[in-house]
């Protein structure tokens, strides 16, 4: 199966133009994308939204960008050019409007579904924070849940960032596991030339939070620190600071800027890494949420150990021991914050546990012949797993397929 995949074509379509300087969800597409390069594809990225300043630079890793439309047949005809034999969806909200129309133009193409993460999971616990409720997996029963789920059954082949949503998806909604593959983050390997570059204990201080803001549990995150763990926690720890960086901070997130009390809210980080590396803990009591976090990765990457909560740390370190501390309760999460701010001991073997988590878990080296095995496997295949997912063939039939018709019925009425 060597060089399979070269000289083959690509078709990424995203729901937006990737930012990995902005998003764990951009980082991650990049690394796919990197991948796919790596085996010899050629490589197209179409988006129909606009694109920003902060837009990765994709001509510039060799990657084709076309700009599509939404409920347009002009998408049909750009698909018969391309003749991809692989399209890449970002997001089952993306399969739900273009994947009828790459099944009908190209049906020999692979369609292949990156979760980033599930949608439904992280949105039935947001809905029971905000209701004051415990969450529980009866909650999931959503329409949310119908339509990603229904995604992956009419995709050929879905990646799964979270072992936890891995098992979600096998054993209570009975998923076969064949369509579905567990891929994090893919990173290098921390070795001793990296750590001997970090700042030590005593170079670093004050505590840091990093997330994008348009994604909900990073403002909520913040809410949760500003008027519950800092106040406590400031005073414990006087002269210490809070120091929050991401990027789309709106006016409501700046105004909680307060350098009298030591909260200090930066916006944009311009290198997430840099920001990191001279703080001594990435405190983030996350409340709801769903995937891995991509900011937990980068502070292992700069040897930042890291207080979180049961949902921030799901599915990140299997057996091995967390980088810092995971509690659920405020008490806990400001004992344990102040604890590891002071105990140079503790902090220097939470930063090696972070080191560990990295190369055992997280080391594209691991997996990365694993899932070219699998992808390959599930592209030769094709016919026969798609006579096995019979599921699938039903959900792409004519009587099922409210979001194709809508679609149809917008390119009309937009005509």
């Amino acid at each position: 199966m060597e060089n399979f995949w070269s000289g083959k074509q690509l078709v990424v379509i995203g729901l937006v133009w990737p930012e990995p300087g902005s998003s764990a969800a951009g980082s991650r597409m990049i690394q796919l994308i990197r991948w796919f390069l790596s085996q010899g594809m050629q490589v197209r990225f179409a988006c129909a939204a606009g694109k920003s300043d902060f837009s990765f630079d994709l001509p510039s890793i060799g990657v084709q960008e076309e700009v599509i439309r939404l409920n347009d047949d002009s998408f049909d005809c750009q698909l018969t050019d391309w003749n991809p034999d692989l399209v890449l969806f970002d997001r089952f909200m993306v399969e739900e409007q273009y994947g009828w129309r790459v099944a009908q133009t190209c049906p020999h193409a692979l369609r292949v579904l990156d979760t980033e993460d599930l949608h439904f999971l992280r949105y039935a616990r947001q809905d029971s924070y905000k209701k004051g409720i415990d969450f529980n997996e009866e909650s999931l029963y959503t329409d949310r849940a119908k339509r990603e789920i229904a995604s992956i059954y009419r995709s050929d082949a879905t990646l799964i960032i979270s072992e936890y949503e891995m098992n979600l998806l096998t054993r209570r909604f009975k998923i076969d596991a064949a369509m579905l593959f567990y891929l994090p983050f893919l990173e290098d390997e921390i070795g001793s030339s990296i750590q001997s570059q970090w700042p030590s204990f005593e170079e670093r201080r004050d505590f840091v939070f990093i997330g994008n803001f348009i994604h909900e549990p990073n403002w909520n995150t913040v809410q949760v620190l500003k008027t519950r763990i800092w106040p406590e926690l400031r005073k414990k720890l006087p002269g210490v600071k809070l120091h929050i960086y991401g990027a789309y901070a709106s006016e409501k997130v700046m105004q909680l800027h307060q350098p009298k009390e030591s909260f200090l809210v930066h916006g944009r980080a311009e290198e997430v890494l840099e920001v990191l590396m001279p703080c001594r803990i990435l405190l983030a009591p996350i409340p709801f949420g769903a995937g891995v976090k991509g900011k937990f990765i980068d502070a292992m990457k700069t040897g930042t150990p890291c207080i979180t909560t049961s949902v921030g740390a799901e599915g990140m370190k299997g057996d091995l021991p967390w980088n810092g501390y995971i509690a659920d309760a405020d008490a806990d999460i400001i004992e344990r914050a102040m604890h590891l701010y002071n105990d140079q001991d503790d902090w220097e073997k939470a930063a090696l546990a972070g080191i560990q988590i990295l190369n055992q878990r997280y080391a594209s080296d691991l997996m990365i012949n694993e899932f070219s095995e699998w992808i390959t496997n599930r592209f030769v295949d094709l016919k026969k797993n798609r006579q096995s997912n019979f599921i699938g063939q039903l959900l792409l039939h004519h009587s099922l397929q409210s979001t194709k018709y809508m679609s149809l019925w917008i390119q009309a009425k937009n005509s």
